[in-house]
């Protein structure tokens, strides 16, 4: 088994680091070894960590933010094929690809039209925009969208998605199939019930009383 050690490479949104094959902490261990060999030049970066097809927890993945952040090295991304990996990352607030680049805020007088994204949103990826978005196809878990506006999806809605971004309480999210793994509206949070029901029906979910609820279509 190759077990050589993590390669390190400057990108665009800072360093990406890339770990080799191995057991998680012996790959842990070699990367300390470098980052403790170049601290000078480390210190103040902001890194991707690329985990390969490993399947960590929060627990893990804290410990490698942690041994980061000992360096002065800021870990904004973590970078994982596999779902349950990229779905707890997300969840600790890590992006989970390289292209969730944050888009410029739009002026207070310039007009945001909706984004239409007419394909799956796949695990790993990330939709951010400042208006509307409007989604023709599923979102799967691991997938995540952030829109200052509303959330259409017409398909299953199984990855996080956050609406009124920009604390626009008044928008609402929308799904043939609405069981987000996160769901979040203006500064409110949702999640979905560990009972699935067997029958999904159409479902928007929107801010009433101080708290989000989910209704069918047709009772909106």
């Amino acid at each position: 088994m190759d077990r050589s050690g993590p390669v390190i490479k400057g990108v665009r949104q800072g360093l990406l680091i890339t770990l080799g094959e191995g057991p998680w902490e012996e790959q842990l261990a070699r990367l300390e070894q470098r980052l403790s060999q170049g601290a000078a030049f480390f210190r103040g970066g902001r890194a991707a960590l690329d985990v390969g097809d490993r399947l960590l927890g929060p627990e893990e993945i804290e410990r490698a933010r942690a041994l980061l952040a000992r360096y002065g090295v800021e870990l904004w991304a973590l970078l994982s094929p596999r779902d349950e990996t990229a779905l707890a990352a997300a969840r600790g607030g890590l992006a989970i690809t390289l292209a969730q680049v944050e888009p410029e805020a739009p002026r207070p007088d310039e007009p945001v039209g909706a984004l239409v994204v007419a394909r799956t949103v796949r695990s790993g990826q990330r939709i951010h925009h400042a208006g509307d978005v409007v989604v023709l196809g599923d979102v799967h878990a691991g997938a995540e969208i952030i829109a200052g506006g509303h959330v259409i999806v017409w398909g299953r809605l199984h990855g996080a998605v956050h609406a009124g971004a920009t604390g626009n309480e008044e928008a609402v999210v929308c799904a043939l199939d609405l069981t987000p793994t996160h769901l979040r509206i203006a500064g409110y949070l949702a999640r979905s019930p560990e009972e699935k029901r067997r029958r999904p029906v159409p479902e928007v979910a929107r801010v009433r009383d101080g708290r989000i609820e989910a209704v069918p279509w047709d009772q909106r």
